[in-house]
């Protein structure tokens, strides 16, 4: 399985939304869970990063080059 390359402050759009309606969030820490922030209401919560990496759909805003 490929690692992607997360960063603090990436903005990604992810395959579902979330209950709020949107399916904005941005990374605030990276490590074996991520925890993100909706951008639609603010909530924050902390996911597994093998869950979280196949739910995402694309990247908004990246630091990494490789990726934009």
């Amino acid at each position: 399985m490929k690692i992607i390359k997360l960063y603090v402050g990436d903005v990604l759009e992810m395959k579902k939304n979330h209950p709020c309606g949107s399916n904005q969030f941005k990374i605030m820490r990276v490590g074996s869970e991520v925890r993100v922030v909706c951008l639609g209401c603010s909530r924050d919560m902390t996911l597994d990063r093998v869950k979280f990496e196949k739910s995402i759909k694309k990247f908004i805003v990246s630091h990494n080059p490789e990726i934009l």
